[in-house]
């Protein structure tokens, strides 16, 4: 809490959020498996702040399907910083847990990928507020308006200005708009503070239930 008020109280209109998105060597983190590319962007007031993004060496070779997937090879990482250089950096660009709210479409995958990175690292992960751009999804739009919550289709959906293509940084600023255009819908039901939408369900009579995408 700073200055009285907790990060959940404030509005959206004055919270920050970090928006953002990884490129990994797998699924699941491992000795064999590491972030390869992190892309964040640091939004308040519906305007940019800041933007972060840097290659991750991940200290071994790419498997053929990640390279077809997002077009990062092992010549574009050779040279680039590990993890442990990175990381301190990507933890200051990321701000004061307690002003500041994470947001990362499927949350649990990146999630994953930076407390681990944090163990590695020997860094204390900080207790982070997170919205998950899927689960919000799922709550604020219905299955007439959207087949399913994968970021392409809502970025189709709220025509971003960036589309995604499984690149850190132009996956995070698709995101952006996604959360931006998702706050609108939230307004229309009185959705004002990062609590209210923590905790937003959508209401019974709005539409046909979602599937689990």
């Amino acid at each position: 809490m700073k200055n009285g008020i907790s990060v959940e109280s404030k509005t959206l209109f004055e919270t920050t959020f970090v928006v953002l998105d990884l490129e990994t060597s797998g699924g699941q983190p491992s000795t064999t498996v590491g972030i390869t590319e992190i892309g964040a962007v640091k939004v308040q007031g519906g305007a940019v702040i800041e933007e972060f993004r840097t290659f991750i060496n991940p200290g071994h070779l790419l498997p053929e399907f990640i390279t077809s997937l997002t077009g990062i090879n092992d010549s574009m990482l050779a040279e680039a910083p590990t993890i442990h250089e990175v990381f301190p950096d990507f933890l200051h660009f990321l701000g004061d847990p307690l002003t500041t709210v994470l947001v990362a479409h499927n949350s649990p995958f990146d999630m994953g990928f930076l407390k681990s990175a944090a163990i590695t690292t020997k860094n204390d992960w900080p207790e982070f507020l997170v919205i998950d751009t899927v689960r919000l999804a799922r709550q604020v739009l219905s299955y007439e308006e959207v087949p399913n919550c994968k970021l392409g289709t809502l970025a189709q959906f709220f025509n971003t200005t960036v589309e995604p293509n499984h690149r850190a940084l132009d996956d995070a600023r698709a995101t952006v708009d996604v959360l931006h255009g998702l706050f609108d819908r939230l307004g229309s039901h009185g959705v004002t503070t990062v609590k209210e939408t923590m905790k937003f369900k959508r209401p019974k009579s709005a539409g046909t239930k979602r599937p689990i995408d």
